[in-house]
């Protein structure tokens, strides 16, 4: 079957889990939902609708930290950047526009506006994003696209490091969770798009397009 991360064609199947089908790609080391399995759009607004995350929650903002941290320490003065799926409360865009950016925001759900995607930028976010991508190999190729020369792509979800405890883990006992990335993974991803691809923390990866 075909990888939706690298779109290699030699996925084969993984584990099943409470009815739900998942494969590995031995190219990226991806493991995903197999498309029969892949919540509605539907269900995917009511889970995410369950989300409370406020400015106000020191916690929240220290755990977005994680990425905002190190991509800020790279970022020239006055960046235009895009929060690339922020969901309902877009704390990281509040949090970069404090240090000094201009973040605009795109949610299919949320902040539909698809002017944002018309336009191109610095740095793009996505934070706790990426493992719901449906089709990850378009939705990457889109973020590139976005992306200026010498621009950052700042990720952050569960690395999937452990095949013995998947199946109980709790990122993939979320119902939108649909890809798991392993550090591996956006290697290969970094190889086929040219980027660099940095790892300044656990479960964040910082990916550059080229200058040129």
């Amino acid at each position: 079957m075909r990888c939706p991360v690298c779109e290699g064609a030699d996925s084969r199947h993984f584990q099943t889990v409470d009815a739900r089908a998942y494969a590995r790609c031995p190219r990226c080391e991806a493991t995903f939902l197999l498309p029969a399995h892949l919540p509605s759009a539907q269900a995917e607004r009511a889970e995410y609708e369950l989300h409370r995350n406020t400015p106000d929650d020191a916690g929240y903002r220290r755990f977005l930290s994680q990425l905002a941290t190190p991509l800020l320490q790279r970022l020239a003065p006055v960046s235009q950047g895009l929060d690339f799926g922020c969901g309902p409360g877009p704390v990281l865009a509040g949090m970069l526009r404090e240090a000094g950016h201009q973040v605009a925001l795109y949610d299919p759900f949320f902040h539909p506006d698809r002017a944002a995607l018309q336009a191109r930028y610095d740095f793009i976010t996505c934070t706790e994003v990426v493992e719901h991508f449906h089709q990850p190999a378009h939705e990457f190729r889109r973020l590139n696209a976005l992306l200026q020369p010498g621009g950052w792509l700042a990720v952050m979800t569960r690395f999937q490091t452990d095949d013995a405890r998947f199946a109980q883990w709790h990122y993939r006992r979320d119902p939108t969770h649909v890809v798991f990335y392993r550090q591996a993974t956006f290697e290969h991803l970094a190889r086929v798009h040219g980027w660099a691809c940095e790892v300044p923390a656990p479960n964040v990866v910082l990916l550059r397009k080229p200058a040129r």
